[in-house]
């Protein structure tokens, strides 16, 4: 395999003052270690000496809290280690400490406008907010939920939950009912925070509906508080089991943190749910903690007074990741709507005026602009721009191509990927590194990620499921109401014993990145050959024609045969002489085999409320199989698109 060409490298001197230069060299001071500035050494020995490694993050950084003498027991055991077991903290502690005049949060909304809070408003905002909280009886262990935007609210009710070691759940408001109440009447929720309605391209959406519904299905419920966001909530709080958010602000505040154990839970996100009801996963506290400083200090380059945005919802666990750059004293921006309202260059503006360092997206929100025709560095100065994030999906090489040529040439380019499942990242960005097109640059430090052949070889240059062969601190508690463990056990360690299977399809390249082929359930098989799904997407994806594409496996003739299907851009016709280039372009760029059988032009791709294509849905759909919960789709009405269409007749 020849490696694709650098797009990046860093200077000497970005290697010498990077983050995780001065850890390593904090490590050697303090553990004997001589990395000898190789990030492969240090990630070597980072898996090998996994208890030395994360014990030293807490050290080098300062969390706040009592450790405890044992560092991680049952090591061999995966599921069953367990990291720091004796150690106590509090998650909002860490993140609420140096209460000053810094900007913690910059909030900005669709309709144009935008606040700032520093850090001394922020906490004395939690700490309120947690007292009220209190005063209605929750606790160490109980659930808040929120159903609420992308707003600083979001970030203060998270904080004020955690503050008194209770469980944060949080899903976005254009989730319907029954996304909403099927992900929190699994948890049984004591206080739900809300929002009356919000805005989106350029529309007011009333949620007042919804949340009565809720106050009335979730028996579980003491109160609801709501935030008059758009001016509706008037509407709401003539119930007396609802209160407006601001009344809870004017409550008398907590003086004290609620210390907690490492491994209590801090967080329940769920999994997509489009194969059935979603799991919903437990999140630890320290896990959580430890892993994200890891990824914000030592991937990320982030410190002080760094300014970090995330384009995310509060249904996204990059939500969750963006949220713990508090603990490192960074500014974090949140932006709430449509990020092409009124037109693409909006998230572009406001990294200029906010001076972003880093600046996260997705992969298709990058294929969506290079596409509109926008060059963000010819409209806004974007020089502050040191990090690029991309994750959702993998990043084409000519979506690389577009951000080195049109954004920004000096910025460091980080595709990265883990999931909802660990709420971090297994492989992402190294700032010492450099960057080639198409690659994930790295391993996460502490993460023993490998590529295994079905027998359970390890692989180079070779595709295969991505793996991790140890345990590390953010791996999920468990799945709320799963008692015996058999479904958390089902969903990641049936494969490989000991092993924890990602379903990523992967390889790892000779230079020790990172290429993500698609999901391994998504793979297809023809002639007995598995293809991760993003060879096709990399060469369809660079047709201006194409505004998106699905490819999945039909059953045919007892093999399967490839099906694309497109989504054109206006005034475009799928005709034979696309379809040729087309199938040109797939063969020339991976192989023959990769070629479709049929090339399929829709009007519409279904998609999940985070943005990624739902393969699998639209796979039962032709199959004639029911689709299971249709709810956790942004679009479900796309699914019709797909049934019965003469071009797939058996």
């Amino acid at each position: 395999m020849t490696p694709n060409p650098i797009l990046w490298h860093p200077s000497r001197a970005q290697i010498d003052n990077a983050e995780i230069t001065d850890f390593a060299n904090w490590v050697e001071r303090n553990h004997g270690f001589n990395w000898q500035q190789v990030y492969n050494r240090l990630w070597s020995w980072s898996v090998e000496h996994s208890d030395l490694f994360w014990k030293s993050i807490w050290d080098w950084h300062g969390i706040i809290g009592h450790q405890g003498e044992r560092i991680l027991i049952n090591p061999d055991k995966i599921p069953g280690a367990q990291f720091f077991p004796d150690a106590t903290l509090n998650f909002a502690e860490n993140l609420l400490q140096q209460a000053d005049d810094q900007i913690a949060i910059s909030s900005h909304h669709e309709k144009g406008t935008s606040e700032q809070l520093t850090r001394a408003t922020l906490k004395h905002d939690v700490m309120a907010l947690a007292g009220w909280m209190q005063s209605k009886g929750v606790g160490k262990g109980d659930r808040v939920a929120a159903y609420i935007p992308n707003i600083q609210q979001a970030v203060v009710t998270m904080l004020a939950t955690a503050s008194l070691g209770a469980i944060y759940s949080s899903c976005s408001p254009d989730f319907g009912f029954n996304g909403v109440f099927d992900r929190f009447s699994q948890i049984e929720p004591k206080i739900l925070v809300t929002i009356d309605g919000y805005f989106y391209a350029g529309k007011k959406i009333n949620r007042a509906d919804i949340i009565l519904q809720l106050g009335k299905k979730l028996p579980s419920l003491k109160h609801i508080l709501v935030h008059n966001y758009i001016g509706d909530a008037s509407d709401l709080i003539s119930n007396q089991n609802i209160s407006l958010y601001s009344d809870a602000l004017n409550h008398a505040p907590i003086t004290d943190f609620v210390p907690v154990k490492f491994n209590d839970p801090l967080y329940i996100l769920y999994s997509s749910g489009t194969t059935g009801v979603p799991k919903c996963i437990l999140h630890s506290v320290g896990g959580t903690l430890v892993q994200h400083i890891k990824e914000h200090r030592l991937h990320s380059n982030v410190r002080q007074n760094s300014s970090v945005f995330y384009f995310t919802t509060c249904g996204w666990m990059m939500w969750n990741w963006l949220v713990s750059a508090l603990a490192l004293k960074a500014k974090i921006v949140l932006f709430e709507g449509n990020p092409f309202y009124p037109g693409p260059e909006r998230l572009w503006q406001m990294a200029e005026s906010e001076k972003i360092n880093l600046f996260g997206t997705s992969a298709k929100y990058i294929d969506a602009v290079r596409k509109s025709g926008l060059k963000p560095n010819e409209i806004v100065d974007l020089s502050h721009l040191e990090l690029l994030c991309s994750t959702g999906s993998p990043l084409n090489t000519e979506g690389f191509d577009f951000i080195y040529e049109h954004v920004c040439h000096s910025l460091q380019l980080a595709s990265i990927s883990g999931g909802t499942d660990i709420v971090s990242c297994f492989v992402l960005g190294c700032p010492i590194r450099p960057v080639y097109a198409g690659e994930i640059q790295c391993r996460g430090l502490g993460m023993d990620v490998v590529i295994l052949a079905e027998d359970g070889s390890a692989l180079t240059e070779e595709q295969g499921e991505l793996c991790c062969k140890s345990a590390f601190p953010s791996m999920p508690i468990g799945f709320w109401n799963d008692k015996d463990g058999q479904k958390y056990h089902h969903a990641y360690f049936d494969s490989y014993k000991n092993i924890w299977r990602h379903g990523d399809w992967a390889t790892l390249t000779k230079q020790d990145g990172i290429i993500i082929h698609g999901r391994s359930d998504a793979t297809l098989n023809p002639g007995g050959v598995r293809i991760g799904t993003a060879e096709i997407y990399r060469p369809v994806e660079s047709f201006d024609e194409i505004i998106e594409a699905l490819v999945i496996g039909q059953s045919f003739e007892d093999d399967v045969r490839i099906i694309l299907f497109v989504r054109l851009k206006e005034g475009v016709i799928l005709d034979d002489e696309l379809r040729d280039k087309l199938k040109k372009e797939i063969r020339a760029k991976a192989t023959p085999r990769h070629v479709p059988a049929i090339i399929c032009a829709v009007a519409d791709i279904p998609r999940t409320r985070s943005g990624k294509i739902t393969e699998l849905a639209v796979r039962d759909v032709i199959h004639n199989r029911s689709v299971k919960n249709t709810e956790a789709l942004a679009n479900p009405e796309a699914l019709k698109l797909f049934e019965h269409l003469p071009e797939l007749a058996l």
